[in-house]
């Protein structure tokens, strides 16, 4: 019997300006979503800030949680999630994610599909991605569907309410047991 296959689903809270902004419409308790496929969440990727510094330039990302974004914001909320998944699915996604990462300058972050969804007009382009739609495309693209609507109007939320995710982490960031003592 083959091992069980996981990837990993972390939304956050950063607390900035931007991430306030889109809490006060939603109403939810986390509005970034990423995805990874180790448990340590070594390997994170999502559509946010290209630089942590500049709330302004997005795109496509590997998050890396000690010198990114995050390592800015210290009292980062997050919830993390592991769905399982099979051998296939996961190198499929592993496949898809590699255009992404062959191809990280070309694409855009999607501000008027983050706006669409608000008025639940999808307004979606073939470069461009907002985090959860990203997350949620991944996913379609490998053959998981966990919504009957399409990717760009996932909201971090719709993650969060999905009864496949299992919930293994609620609390701060920095104090996930393999964020707060990595293995070297």
């Amino acid at each position: 019997m083959s091992q069980p296959h996981y990837v990993y689903i972390m939304l956050s809270d950063t607390g900035t300006m931007f991430t306030s902004i889109i809490k006060k419409y939603t109403k939810a308790p986390y509005n970034h979503a990423s995805i990874s496929f180790d448990p340590e969440l070594k390997e994170m990727y999502s559509f946010g800030r290209k630089n942590p510094k500049n709330p302004l330039h997005g795109g496509f990302v590997k998050e890396d949680i000690f010198t990114g974004t995050y390592s800015r914001y210290k009292e980062t909320t997050c919830v993390i999630y592991k769905l399982q998944v099979t051998n296939r699915e996961k190198q499929k996604m592993k496949r898809i994610l590699d255009i992404f990462i062959k191809n990280d300058t070309k694409f855009l972050y999607n501000i008027l599909g983050v706006i669409g969804v608000s008025f639940k007009e999808p307004i979606e382009f073939s470069n461009a991605y907002f985090c959860s739609q990203f997350v949620a495309e991944i996913l379609r693209r490998s053959g998981i569907q966990l919504w009957d609507k399409l990717s760009v109007m996932v909201t971090p939320d719709d993650f969060r309410q999905n009864e496949r995710l299992q919930l293994i982490y609620e609390g701060k960031l920095f104090n996930f047991g393999p964020i707060k003592n990595p293995k070297k």
